[in-house]
Formats: structure tokens, C-alpha cells, sequence
């Protein structure tokens, strides 16, 4: 009779503890802004876990409602203005200030787009060329490419809704994009002071290069929509993606390229939106 008079008593103590005040696990003693307080050296938080297709089918997700998903993009996910957001470090690219703009100062390399939805891997170049969705590949098919170059995107990528660009970062727009060639002298010599020095990624002679910016370019190459010999430059071109379409020729986008021969910046609006270019962010 008493262990059940004592079980009650701890019960009701803890309802009017969690009803009225606030809730601590492992401490007498909650903190004052916590209505939760768990305290532990050994143990941690499990949050629920499920799969993707488990997580998109919760019945109206409140605003902060936090899961982590086993499958896909694994991670965890939180519920904000109406989507489901990945919970990732704010960035992991370094970053470089130039005039008035930050710019990333290594080419995008990520695999899902901001609400981490992964973006299609695409080897075969049939498909490549017809798709008019999101894609990435590496340059040549190549992994190993990654690590110096980063990987080549579609425009259908940088135009999903759902984000490329990390968040707090963009696509850099056309009009951004010139920002930073007349804060660099004009286009004339803005590419020599944002490519790397030397002979190493860059083709000889790699002419006017200082990185004086610290920008810091490579020669990524291209994946083209062509039918053979369909990835090219290596060595030899920067090639960039603007977030800017080229009105009134909705297939293709403005661009930007630096040439090994030269110290040139140059806009260019000839590339399709199915071919495969580099993609620097600048900061929002």
C-alpha cells in the first residue's frame, strides 16, 4: 500500500511539474528558460527518424517540427514557411570578399539542392543533352575531378526553385557578375586577377593571371550537349553560370569565361541550358 501510495505521489508531482513549470530529465533543478531541460554526460536527443517518403507525408507539419530522415540526403530536416528545409552547417565554403560582394572562392560541388532533394547524377550523354530538369555530372565522368574542380551543373539546376546555392548564398545574377568586373578594373583584366597562378590547372601560358582578388579560378572545362567529344576546355576555360536568361532566347543563359591565353572576363550568351558549366556563389 505504501509503494502505491508513493508512485501516486511521484505522479502527480511530475503533472504538476510539467503542467505548471518546467521539465527536467537528469537535474533537480531546470533552467529557467528551458520548459524541457535534459541534462546528460553519456546519453543524447533522439529525435524521431524515417525516410523520406515517410517524413513528406506528415499531415500538416507545424513550423520548427524537427525529424532526421535515414534515406537519400540522411540528415536532419525542419519544417519552415510551408517546406521542409535540411539542417546543415551555414556553409562550408570559404569565402572571399571583393569590393562590395562575398563571393564563394571554390566552385559548387553539392549533390542535393537547399531542401536537400537530390539533384540527378547524370553519365549518359543521350539523356544529358534532353533534359530540361536539374542535373550535375563531374567533368568527364570523372570523380576525381571533384576535388580540384568542383562539378559541372545544368541551368535547369540553378533555376530550381528549390535552391542550389547552400543557404545564404545565391547563383550570382549577370548583372552581379559585371559588378565584380568593373570593381576589378573591367573586363579587359578582371580575369587575370581572378585566376590561380602557374601551370598546375591552368594550360600554359596562363597569361596575366595574379588572383589578385583571391578568387581564385580554375579551369573546370564544359559538358556540352553535343554528341561526342561533348566535354572540353579543361585547362584551358573557366566557365561560369549566371542565374540570368537570355530573353528573348528562352533556351539559353548568360555566362561568364576566362581563357588561359588571356586576362579577359568575358560575357557570353551562346551556351544552351543543357550544357554542363561551373558555378561560383556570391553571398545574400
Amino acid at each position: 500500500m505504501k509503494t502505491s501510495k508513493h508512485v501516486l505521489i511521484a505522479l502527480l508531482q511530475f503533472t504538476i511539474i510539467s503542467t505548471q513549470a518546467q521539465v527536467g530529465i537528469g537535474t533537480p533543478a531546470p533552467a529557467a528558460s528551458a520548459q524541457l531541460d535534459i541534462t546528460s554526460t553519456s546519453k543524447g536527443l533522439l529525435v524521431p527518424r524515417m525516410t523520406q517518403a515517410q517524413r513528406t507525408t506528415i499531415a500538416t507539419p507545424d513550423a520548427g517540427l524537427l525529424v532526421y530522415q535515414t534515406d537519400g540526403a540522411s540528415g536532419f530536416y525542419y519544417f519552415k514557411s510551408g517546406g521542409w528545409l535540411r539542417l546543415v552547417a551555414e556553409s562550408t565554403y570559404p569565402a572571399v570578399a571583393i569590393c562590395t560582394q562575398m563571393w564563394m572562392e571554390k566552385n559548387l560541388d553539392v549533390t542535393t539542392y537547399r531542401n536537400g532533394d537530390i539533384i540527378p547524377y547524370v553519365t549518359d550523354q543521350t539523356e544529358w543533352a534532353a533534359l530540361t530538369t536539374g542535373a550535375w555530372c563531374y567533368y568527364n565522368n570523372d570523380p576525381s575531378s571533384n576535388a580540384v574542380y568542383g562539378k559541372l551543373y545544368n541551368w535547369y539546376a540553378i533555376n530550381d526553385p528549390r535552391g542550389l546555392a547552400p543557404a545564404g548564398w545565391h547563383v550570382a545574377t549577370d548583372a552581379e557578375w559585371s559588378t565584380l568586373s568593373t570593381c576589378l578594373g573591367g573586363a579587359s583584366v578582371a580575369g587575370g586577377k581572378m585566376k590561380v597562378t602557374g601551370t598546375t590547372t591552368w594550360a600554359s601560358p596562363n597569361n596575366n593571371a595574379s588572383n589578385s582578388s583571391g578568387f581564385a579560378a580554375l579551369p573546370g572545362g564544359i559538358r556540352t550537349n553535343g554528341s561526342s567529344n561533348y566535354f572540353v576546355d579543361l585547362n584551358y576555360f573557366s566557365h561560369f553560370w549566371s542565374a540570368t536568361e537570355l530573353i528573348p532566347t528562352p533556351q539559353l543563359a548568360f555566362s561568364r569565361y576566362i581563357i588561359n591565353s588571356g586576362g579577359d572576363l568575358t560575357q557570353y550568351n551562346g551556351f544552351a541550358k543543357s550544357f554542363g558549366l561551373s558555378v561560383r556563389c556570391i553571398r545574400d
